[in-house]
């Protein structure tokens, strides 16, 4: 099977129409409409595509979630700010070079306000902790210059706390290794030049997460999903060890699971969505750097730190910052 770009790019934009705006789903996701909007564009900028969704309504809609109260962003105009919606808001900023249009020091603030004594981040004012927060805290603060080394310290300190016997990561200290979490723990030590922190054990299970038709769990004895693509082959491209699996058998299997008139799915022959069109299109895209010197698929190349093109994250200044 060979990638379905056009229907892809099709499916998102159809997504954003004003028909599927009426829809009941159109409402009941209201509370993932900034998450979402960040997955459709970076599955657009993957294929680069992201001509195809007008720029300007884009930035008008992303302002207009702003939490005037908090200074972060809500998932949708008059919601809460919460540390997800923020940094997709950012993000979509940043990919559509529009970061001067955005309340920086407000924002700044917020995030560094959601970090607790222990290091943790909680994803708003309500409490619930998670290392998938430390990572979006980090992931912010860089991209708007805003990480302090206090900050940074006690987040690694945090961090290294959720490690595991078998390498890998929990969502706090204690929980049990996922996929997810080992992502945003490497790609926030990335974010802080602290790779160093790495357990050697952690690519060897990483590369076990692969079964037998190609595709990539998120623990052991899981199903394969189609969004451990990104999950566990970024931070595997992070750690330079992309060889310890089968590059070709995963890339089948993203092929599989897509949808003859658009849109991937968590697995062959489910619906798809969103979020797996998303995460399954940048995790080919990394395999297509590394498998094809002449870009077989035509994609651009995804930064595996920030899940942003590399255009908008070779901006980004380094952490130590100098003076």
């Amino acid at each position: 099977m060979t990638l379905l770009s056009k229907k892809h790019i099709d499916y998102v934009v159809n997504l954003n129409s004003e028909m599927s705006k009426q829809s009941y789903e159109h409402w009941l996701s209201e509370h993932l409409r900034m998450n979402g909007l960040y997955w459709g564009i970076m599955t657009l900028v993957t294929l680069k595509s992201l001509d195809s969704l007008p720029r300007q309504s884009i930035i008008d809609f992303v302002l207009s979630c702003v939490d005037k109260r908090s200074g972060g962003f809500g998932a949708y105009p008059q919601h809460d700010g919460h540390i997800l919606s923020t940094l997709s808001a950012v993000q979509i900023l940043s990919i559509l070079g529009a970061l001067d249009e955005l309340d920086k020091e407000s924002v700044i603030k917020f995030t560094k306000n959601l970090q607790l004594p222990n290091g943790s981040f909680q994803g708003d004012s309500f409490g619930e902790t998670d290392t998938r927060f430390v990572y979006t805290a980090l992931s912010i603060l860089s991209i708007l210059e805003g990480l302090e080394e206090e900050l940074v310290n006690k987040s690694l300190d945090y961090l290294k706390q959720c490690e595991n016997f078998d390498g890998a990561y929990g969502m706090r200290p204690g929980a049990e290794s996922h996929g997810a979490q080992v992502f945003t723990v490497i790609a926030s030590f990335a974010i802080c030049n602290r790779l160093d922190l790495v357990n050697d054990k952690l690519s060897s299970w990483l590369s076990e997460r692969q079964v037998k038709n190609g595709g990539l769990n998120g623990r052991p004895e899981k199903l394969p999903d189609v969004c451990y693509s990104w999950w566990i082959l970024s931070p595997l491209a992070i750690l330079k060890k992309l060889k310890w699996i089968d590059l070709s058998k995963l890339e089948q299997f993203i092929l599989d699971c897509q949808d003859d008139e658009g849109g991937v799915s968590d697995r062959k022959g489910n619906q798809t969505d969103v979020y797996h069109t998303c995460f399954s299109l940048t995790g080919l895209s990394i395999i297509n750097d590394e498998l094809y010197e002449g870009n077989k698929y035509d994609m651009d190349s995804i930064d595996p730190v920030y899940c942003m093109p590399y255009s908008a994250t070779k901006t980004f200044k380094p952490w130590p910052y100098k003076s």
